[in-house]
């Protein structure tokens, strides 16, 4: 396969740019001598909780193993419902499904693609204990309004927050508007590691301790990087979610880049929008604001011809996203909760028209002319003046 000129993500100038600093927090775990769960996680989740403000931060090996830590630690219990909405990733809802709870689908506000508690279904809050908004691609929740909606209807706030680092709203970065929110370390995310990696961010001690305790086999006491706390007794049915070293090794090196990064994909959108401004066939074109909620994780794009445009520009060696082809209601595994076509209209439409366009911190301006001018191209033939 040809490599592509243009590639959807990539970190090569970054680790070029940063390996004198990642050589030498690795060179710190060989020093320790331990691998996993040991100093540089703790360095790692010091360094989260003065970025983010939050209390407690726990380091875990994924996004989504997060989510369900935090669920579980939340107080979760079999057959609880979960209000999510129908547009995200896979994760929000099936993270409800491995934490024994069953998710329950609520349609999305246009601009944000976050949860609307305007669209909540008639009969959804029975039996539902929570919900769980999420903030997507590059602009929060409207969190003022889905707290208000979570206290009215005494319901406990959730956030996945896996793609809002740097996402603050009223001062208060995402993930703690509620009783707790994750990160994910996923490569591609604006802080993303070599694999995967997690966090949960909370400021209620007890909940981090569950939390920390569940993410290593259940095991109350000092584990993190104390390793006689392996014979500590397992309090809870926990999970084995420990975060690598090495993974908290890079993160940490990056996180000394994170807000120049941020800086960066925030021009790089802003070239985007001007650019694509005139282009016919493009109906919903973010414009950055430089709103502390704002931080741009992808550049998404709608438009009637979606899945010609990607392929198009993939036939030019450019590489895309579609997120999310499928709203989760309508995923195979949630079948037998028996919703329809039409259920969800504007998830269902997004799920139809978004498609994310390169965006990360190697990117180059040229880079995303090129990117420009193919949809240019494509478009203005496509769409009649």
């Amino acid at each position: 396969m040809t490599r592509p000129t243009v590639p959807f993500f990539s970190q090569a100038t970054t680790f070029e740019k940063l390996w004198p600093v990642i050589r030498s927090e690795v060179d710190k775990i060989f020093d320790n001598g331990k691998f996993s769960h040991s100093a540089r996680v703790e360095s790692l989740e010091n360094a989260l909780a003065a970025y983010t403000g939050a209390r407690h931060v726990i380091g875990v090996n994924s996004g989504t193993d997060a989510l369900v830590l935090l669920l579980r630690a939340c107080g979760l219990r079999p057959g609880d419902r979960v209000l999510v909405p129908a547009y995200s990733f896979v994760a929000t809802a099936s993270s409800v499904v491995l934490a024994g709870g069953e998710p329950v689908f609520a349609d999305i506000d246009p601009e944000t693609y976050a949860l609307d508690p305007a669209r909540v279904p008639a009969g959804a809050l029975e039996g539902t204990r929570f919900v769980m908004p999420v903030h997507l691609f590059s602009r929060m929740a409207d969190m003022a309004a889905l707290t208000a909606f979570a206290a009215a209807h005494g319901l406990q706030v959730v956030e996945d927050s896996a793609e809002g680092i740097g996402m603050r709203q009223d001062g208060v970065h995402a993930g703690l508007h509620g009783r707790g929110g994750v990160l994910s370390f996923f490569p591609s995310k604006t802080l993303g590691a070599l694999g995967d990696a997690g966090a949960v961010l909370t400021d209620d001690p007890d909940l981090a301790g569950r939390v920390a305790a569940l993410r290593h086999h259940g095991r109350t006491g000092r584990t993190l990087g104390h390793f006689p706390g392996i014979a500590n007794e397992s309090v809870h049915a926990g999970h084995n979610s420990k975060m690598d070293d090495l993974q908290a090794a890079v993160l940490l090196a990056k996180l000394t880049v994170l807000d120049e990064d941020i800086r960066r994909r925030a021009e790089l959108a802003a070239r985007y929008a001007r650019r694509l401004a005139e282009v016919p066939g493009v109906t919903r074109l973010p414009r950055p604001s430089g709103a502390p909620d704002e931080v741009f994780y992808v550049y998404l794009v709608e438009t009637d011809h979606r899945d010609a445009l990607a392929a198009h520009l993939l036939g030019q060696g450019i590489e895309t996203e579609v997120y999310y082809p499928r709203p989760l209601p309508f995923q195979p595994c949630f079948a037998s909760l028996g919703h329809r076509p039409g259920d969800f209209p504007v998830a269902e439409a997004a799920a139809g028209r978004a498609l994310a366009l390169p965006l990360h911190a190697d990117l180059t301006e040229s880079q995303v002319d090129r990117v420009c001018d193919a949809v240019a191209a494509f478009l203005t033939r496509k769409v009649p003046a």
